[in-house]
C-alpha cells in the first residue's frame, strides 16, 4: 500500500487496510473521522452493509463532487450515497440495532486506547470541554468486534497507545484491533501485541511510540 518513499500509512492507506479484516457479509457500522474512508474501500469477493446511527442501511461511498444529496448524509452530517435495496428508518430504530447486538463490526476513532482494550474517544475531560459521545457508548456496548483507526501519536507526538486511558471512557475492555499509521496492533490478554508493521517501520519505532509494553509480531 506504501508509494515506495513514505514511511507508514496515509490515512486512506490505514482505511484499506482495515477493510481487508472485516469479514465478507459484515454489518458494519463507521464512527466520524478515518473510519468513514472504509466505505470506499471494500475487497475484490466481498460486501459489506454499511450501517449509520441516523437511520440508513446499505451506506454507499461519497457521491462525486457537485452530485450530494442535502438529505442524504451519514451520522457526521458528511454525503453519502444510497446503494440498491437500502434501507431507511427511524433513529431509535437504529439505536435498536446497534443496542440489540445486530451489527458485527464497528471502525471508531480515538483519543487513546489501553492495553487492556478500554477506549477513551469523546472528551478529554478538561474543564469547559464540550460533550461529544454521539452514539459511541452504545456502539462499543452492543456491537461484537470493535477496531479502532487513528494515528499513533498525537499533533504533539504524545501516544494514543497507553497503558491507563486518562481521558473519560467510552467502555472497559472493548477494542480488539487497533490500525495507525505505523502498524495494525492487536490487544491481546498480555497486552498490545504488533499484527503488522506499515511500510518503512520497524518495531524499534512502534515500541518507541507507544505509552505501554507492546510485544512484537509472533
Amino acid at each position: 500500500m506504501s508509494d515506495g518513499t513514505s514511511i507508514g500509512w496515509t490515512r486512506e492507506q490505514m482505511a484499506a487496510r482495515a477493510a481487508q479484516d472485516i469479514p465478507d457479509g459484515a454489518y458494519v457500522n463507521l464512527g466520524i473521522g478515518i473510519p468513514e474512508l472504509v466505505a470506499r474501500f471494500v475487497p475484490e469477493g466481498r460486501e459489506f452493509i454499511y450501517h449509520t446511527e441516523n437511520g440508513l442501511l446499505g451506506m454507499g461511498p461519497p457521491p462525486p463532487e457537485g452530485e450530494a444529496h442535502p438529505e442524504l448524509i451519514n451520522a457526521g452530517k458528511r454525503a453519502v450515497t444510497a446503494l440498491p435495496g437500502a434501507a431507511f428508518f427511524h433513529h431509535a430504530d437504529s439505536f435498536t440495532m446497534i443496542r440489540g447486538g445486530h451489527i458485527d463490526v464497528c471502525v471508531l476513532g480515538a483519543m487513546q486506547i489501553a492495553a487492556n482494550g478500554d477506549l477513551a474517544n469523546w472528551s478529554t475531560g478538561k474543564p469547559g470541554a464540550i460533550p461529544a459521545v454521539g452514539g459511541a457508548m452504545d456502539l462499543v456496548a452492543g456491537v461484537e468486534t470493535i477496531f479502532v483507526i487513528t494515528t499513533h501519536v498525537t499533533k504533539k507526538g504524545a501516544p494514543k497507545l497507553v497503558e491507563a486511558c486518562t481521558f473519560p471512557l467510552t467502555g472497559q475492555g472493548v477494542v480488539s484491533r487497533v490500525f495507525t499509521d505505523l502498524a495494525v496492533v492487536d490487544v491481546t490478554p498480555q497486552g498490545f501485541q504488533v499484527r503488522e508493521l506499515a511500510p518503512g517501520v520497524t518495531f524499534e519505532m512502534v515500541r518507541e511510540k507507544t505509552g505501554a509494553p507492546i510485544l512484537p509480531p509472533g
